[in-house]
């Protein structure tokens, strides 16, 4: 039984210049975060909608608000809220390239038929 949240179609996933960019740092961060599809790769898998969820959600919990941090750790010179602040909005970058990289492959069928 297919859950909505697991849903993938069953054609391989279309690949542009823009993909192509994303591809290092996404599976770069899928490879850190053990979440590795069986292809090792995300060049050959779709991205779930749970894992366009869960990235979008590292984003914005994760991500920003360790930008927030870093940058009030400069100004106000503190140096483990700025190493943290920066841990956190690496976090956010390559979940960012994550939920890009599934958007795009989202948008490129609806846009080729």
């Amino acid at each position: 039984m297919s859950y909505p949240w697991t849903r993938v179609p069953k054609d391989a996933p279309p690949l542009d210049a823009w993909q192509l960019r994303l591809l290092p740092v996404a599976d770069l961060f899928m490879g850190l975060m053990w979440s590795r599809p069986g292809g090792l790769s995300l060049r050959t898998t779709w991205v779930t909608p749970a894992t366009l969820g869960l990235a979008v959600a590292v984003i914005l919990v994760v991500g920003l608000p360790g930008l927030g941090a870093a940058l009030y750790g400069i100004a106000n010179r503190q140096l483990l809220l700025v190493v943290g602040g920066l841990i956190a909005a690496v976090l956010g970058i390559g979940a960012g390239a994550v939920a890009l990289y599934g958007i795009r492959q989202r948008r490129l069928p609806s846009a080729a038929g």
